[in-house]
This record gives C-alpha cells, sequence and structure tokens, in this order.
C-alpha cells in the first residue's frame, strides 16, 4: 500500500511542479504560495486533493470558483472566501480524516491563480494588470506612474465596494505592512494626484523630494522627512525659495527660523527648503598637506581640514591647540600662508609649537589656507662607492636600493657587499632591518686587491730606491 501511495504522492508532486515552471517565469510560484502563511484562497486556485481508501489511492482535483466554495469529493463543502490556503487545507483534511480513518489526506496547492486588477487614476494611462495571491500593491509602482501620482493617497475598492487609503511611502521608511496591501480579485487602484511636492536639501539626514499630505509642513518634512538635522546644520536660518510650478526657476526667497521650525511653518508646492551648515556663517581657515597622517604614512598622501576659528586667533593659538594634526613628516618649519587674495605668505610653525611663551603676529583670516609641506628624509651612503653622497628616502627599501643609487660597490675595493649601518641615534643595525630616515651606509673598503696596494706598494717603492741608491753607489 504505502508503495502505491508513495507512486501517487510522486505523480501529484510532479504535476505541481510542471505547472510552477511556467508560472515561475510570470512571479507566480505555486511553491511560495504553498509554503506562505498569508497566502488567501483565491478564484481559480487549482488543488489537488490525495489521500487513500484501503489500499486504493485516490486523487481529486479542486478548481476554486467565484463563490469561494470548494467541494471536498463527496464529503462537504468548505467556504474558503477571506481564508488562507494553510486554514483551508486544515479544515479539508479534517474533513477527509473523519470520514476515512488512516487516508493520510494531504492538500496540494498545484496552481495558484492569476487575476486582473484595473489601475487608474494619475497614471499615464489605465489599464488592467496580472496579479496573483502575494502581490501587494507596491507591485503597481514603476513607469505607468507619473511625478504627480501620490504614493501617499492610493485608494483601493475591493470588489464588494468597500475603499481603503493607503500611504506606501510609510511601508518604504517604516517597513508597515499594513500600508502594502496584497491585492484580490476585482480591485480597483486609484492613484490620486499628488498635494504638495516639496523638495529639502542640505544639512538633513536624508535630503530629496518628499510628497506632503495635508497637515504636514516644515516641521515633518525636517524631522519625518529629513530625519532630523546633521550636527553641522544652521537651524537658525534656514533658506526657503517659494516657486510657483515646476518651471519657475528664480523664486521667492525666504529665511525661516528656529520659530518657524517649531510653529510648523506651512509649505506650498514647489517648495524648495535648503539647510546650511553653520560653516557658512562662521570663518574657516583650509589646513591642507602634512597633517593627520602618521610618521608611516604615504608621503604623497595630502589631507584637507576645514577649521572654524576665532576671530583675532593667531596662527600660533591655532596650531597649538591642534598639535596633534602634526606628526615627523611634517615641515613646520617651512609653512606657508595663501591668502584668498593669492597672497603667499611664509611662516615658521616650529616655534608655535614648541616655545610656549611666542604668541606670534599673524592673524588667521577667513578662508585663508595653511599649507604643510611634507618634510623631505634623506639616507646617506658612504664608503667604497662610486658616487658617496644623500639620496630621497623610499619607505619600504632596502640598503641595496640606496647602494645602487650610489652607483654600486667601487670594483677592487669592495668585497661579498660588506657594509655597515647605523640610524639618526648612531645604532647600529643588521643588514636586513628596515632603513629608516637619515640612516648613514658605509660600504667597507675590505677588497683583498686594495689592502694589498696600500702595503705592498710602499714597500715597493723602498726597494726600488734602495736598488737605486745601490746602483749609483756602484758606480
Amino acid at each position: 500500500m504505502f508503495r502505491r501511495v508513495f507512486f501517487i504522492f510522486v505523480l501529484v508532486a510532479g504535476y505541481g511542479f510542471t505547472q510552477v515552471s511556467a508560472d515561475v517565469e510570470l512571479g507566480f510560484d505555486a511553491m511560495l504560495a504553498q509554503s506562505s502563511l498569508s497566502y488567501r484562497v483565491t478564484p481559480g486556485d487549482v488543488y489537488t486533493l490525495v489521500y487513500v481508501i484501503g489500499t486504493n489511492p485516490i486523487v481529486y482535483r479542486i478548481v476554486v470558483d467565484t463563490s469561494y466554495r470548494i467541494r471536498v469529493a463527496n464529503l462537504g463543502i468548505v467556504n474558503g472566501a477571506g481564508r488562507t490556503f494553510p486554514q483551508v487545507r486544515t479544515e479539508v483534511e479534517a474533513i477527509v480524516a473523519r470520514n476515512h480513518p488512516m487516508s493520510a489526506p494531504q492538500l496540494i496547492l498545484t496552481q495558484p491563480a492569476i487575476f486582473r486588477v484595473f489601475v487608474t487614476g494619475e497614471v499615464y494611462s489605465s489599464r488592467e494588470v496580472s496579479a496573483w495571491g502575494l502581490s501587494r500593491l507596491s507591485s503597481l509602482l514603476g513607469e505607468n506612474l507619473p511625478r504627480t501620482a501620490s504614493i501617499r493617497d492610493i485608494s483601493v475598492r475591493s470588489a464588494n465596494g468597500q475603499t481603503r487609503v493607503y500611504d506606501l511611502f510609510r511601508f518604504q521608511r517604516l517597513g508597515d505592512q499594513t500600508q502594502n496591501p496584497y491585492l484580490r480579485p476585482g480591485d480597483v487602484v486609484t492613484f490620486n494626484r499628488v498635494d504638495r511636492l516639496v523638495t529639502i536639501r542640505g544639512e538633513v539626514e536624508r535630503p530629496g523630494t518628499y510628497q506632503l499630505l495635508a497637515g504636514e509642513n516644515i516641521r515633518e518634512l525636517i524631522e519625518f522627512f529629513g530625519n532630523g538635522f546633521t550636527p553641522i546644520a544652521n537651524s537658525a536660518r534656514i533658506e526657503m525659495v517659494r516657486h510657483t510650478n515646476s518651471e519657475d526657476i528664480s523664486g521667492d526667497r525666504l529665511f525661516l527660523t528656529e520659530r518657524d521650525v517649531a510653529g510648523n511653518f506651512a509649505l506650498e508646492d514647489y517648495d524648495v527648503v535648503n539647510v546650511p551648515p553653520i560653516t557658512q556663517l562662521m570663518p574657516v581657515v583650509f589646513v591642507e598637506g602634512a597633517v593627520g597622517i602618521g610618521a608611516t604614512g604615504d608621503l604623497v598622501t595630502t589631507n584637507r581640514l576645514v577649521v572654524r576659528f576665532n576671530a583675532g586667533e593667531t596662527y600660533a593659538a591655532m596650531v597649538r591647540r591642534n598639535s596633534g594634526w602634526f606628526s615627523a613628516i611634517s615641515d613646520t618649519q617651512n609653512a606657508y600662508i595663501i591668502r584668498r587674495t593669492g597672497e603667499h605668505v611664509p611662516i615658521d610653525l616650529d616655534r608655535a609649537l614648541f616655545d610656549a611663551s611666542y604668541n606670534g603676529e599673524v592673524l588667521v583670516h577667513d578662508n585663508d589656507t595653511l599649507v604643510i609641506p611634507f618634510r623631505q628624509f634623506f639616507v646617506t651612503v658612504a664608503g667604497a662607492v662610486l658616487r658617496p653622497g644623500r639620496f630621497p628616502f623610499i619607505p619600504d627599501r632596502g640598503w641595496e636600493y640606496y647602494v645602487a643609487l650610489a652607483g654600486g660597490f667601487t670594483p677592487g675595493l669592495n668585497a661579498f657587499g660588506s657594509i655597515t649601518v647605523t640610524d639618526i641615534n648612531g645604532r647600529r643595525l643588521r643588514r636586513g632591518d628596515p632603513i629608516t630616515p637619515e640612516t648613514v651606509i658605509t660600504a667597507r673598503a675590505n677588497h683583498p686587491m686594495y689592502f694589498l696596494a696600500q702595503y705592498v706598494t710602499p714597500v715597493l717603492a723602498v726597494v726600488s730606491t734602495f736598488i737605486s741608491i745601490m746602483l749609483i753607489v756602484r758606480n
């Protein structure tokens, strides 16, 4: 018996999967519908009821009609109106089990229904669109909606004549699924015209263009739609431009205060609100170059900082309270200022950083640019090389690189690449240690021929001189 039952179940499942393969291309998935707790019974659904009487497997095909009455073989009728498939499945299987104990009943959704809903209102063209039991209202958003269509005022009239209004923005922003209902057969969806389109820019967390409903104004625009001010927002001087239509470029300019926000200043269609940063009203100076970079940082990296300052403040005071900007690669001695007029003013910041009694006389001006050059480091190569000298330090290069810059070892003077390496503090390093700024690399003159030339040549000169003298004496 179990083999026959298993065979029947395989046939039913195979039939279901065959139907699904065609439907999935349209987005209608029988397996998804069957596993969903919220899939509602829909006219046109095709179910397969399987159970066993004795040793005989029974396969019964059920099609849900517009009355939602589901006939369970000759055992009873189940009303599926307003109910989910899991609820109906439980009831159907219970009816079969009561009438035929040990029959192992199973109700399978083999083909979800496809139905049509009518979309009208503020759309490019009114039309019917295909949907199924898991289609939601948000699936209708797309190319058929012009900019003037409201996603916050959508009317859905069901087949029984009941009308409800939904706000898809609350679903998009807050994830409120109650505002994104499932579509049902016979629904008429009307996208109403947007009441007001208002734009907010500048220092809010979510700038953009938003649709406002009646009663929503500047406070809701900033706090809800814009998600509040950023930390540098100047809430005391909000600029608003009032346009008469979408083509109006200039518009009337107004300035709103915190009192206007608290009073929920009324907004009109096409208003544009700009929240400026406080830096527009406070004097700032730009600091760029070797600032905010660690001593081991990339030497070609340039940072740019925007810094507020107090009126009458000197550069000495400003850099002293921001001493953390600088590192070993900052050439504070050769800094300079670029004024707004283009004038270059050299300034030595070392006294400000290292002399607490020094106040300085150079004042900080609005929109100055303080440039901190990168300090250039060198490595010295000496001894038995062709071109001894100082060479620019490059991070992550070994001693071989610097010896090569010096032309390599002098032939006949250095043997086996013998070198001595000392750091800036005179500490001797090993050959494999990293080369640091101001390291001294000395190539040793240790070739045997070099020592031979040092000692043999003077001896030969003495012998030659002695022989010459003896020859003269004999003659």
